[in-house]
């Protein structure tokens, strides 16, 4: 039998987190709790700091400061209740539905269970004709499909989504998206980076802005978009470049945003 957790892990809390390579901390001072329950989107120019965070998030990085802690303090079940999706997915050298399959065997689900989640995640991603074929030869948009699939198929409480649609078309990134609604609305925790506003707005309930390595506002999704408080996230929003507050940024302490409703 699969391996469930029976406590949800959320909610994810960030203490004082800051990570650093060499001379230069890419992540400052970062407090944050994410609880059960909405849609996050974590926006911001190239090298925010987007994807550290999620990584950060998802246990792939360590912090050099601070600490990431979730509600039980089981760090393995913790990790087998959350799944993360990467802007280029990772494909194994073999079909398909075996790449869905290695991802349950691994959890410890049974034969014909497992055959059994396969063709239902396959089919809701649209691949189940193409469930014998070598997933690297897949396109593009199929490939990230068979990873939310595969994904999908863990039932996470949490799943961590780094810019999914980047390289896709219109119709491919509509394709995704249905995915992603659908994975929430049974009971998945989406927190996800885009670079596309409108996706944000579209996919999430909440928005956290980043500059720099800093969290500069969150808020509702809606607040966000029609009133950001932050100076940086208002020209952020307009489409303006943020160039002319970068050194100000680099040297002056910020207070962390309190989350607006």
């Amino acid at each position: 039998m699969m391996q469930t957790t029976t406590d949800t892990i959320l909610p994810l809390r960030l203490q004082d987190v800051s990570y650093q390579v060499g001379r230069m901390r890419l992540i400052k001072d970062m407090n944050l709790t994410l609880e059960a329950g909405p849609r996050t989107a974590i926006v911001g120019p190239n090298g925010a700091g987007k994807s550290l965070l999620l990584r950060l998030c998802h246990g792939l990085l360590k912090p050099t400061a601070g600490t990431i802690s979730w509600q039980i303090t089981d760090s393995r079940e913790a990790g087998s209740a959350q799944a993360m999706v990467f802007q280029r997915p990772v494909m194994l050298r073999r079909s398909a539905a075996a790449n869905v399959d290695y991802a349950l065997k691994l959890r410890g689900m049974d034969r014909d269970e497992r055959q059994e989640r396969i063709d239902e995640m396959l089919g809701r991603a649209g691949l189940r004709r193409l469930a014998g074929q070598p997933a690297r030869v897949l396109s593009f948009g199929e490939q990230q499909r068979l990873a939310l699939a595969r994904a999908w198929a863990l039932r996470p409480q949490v799943l961590f989504m780094d810019e999914a649609t980047a390289s896709l078309d219109p119709a491919a990134t509509h394709s995704v998206e249905e995915m992603i609604h659908a994975i929430h609305a049974e009971g998945t925790r989406i927190v996800l980076t885009t670079h596309d506003l409108g996706q944000a707005r579209r996919l999430s309930d909440e928005v956290i802005f980043m500059h720099r390595g800093r969290m500069l506002e969150h808020a509702p999704t809606e607040k966000f978009f029609e009133a950001p408080e932050n100076d940086l996230a208002q020209a952020f929003v307009k489409g303006e470049l943020l160039w002319w507050k970068r050194r100000e940024l680099d040297t002056e302490p910020r207070h962390q945003p309190r989350f607006r409703r």
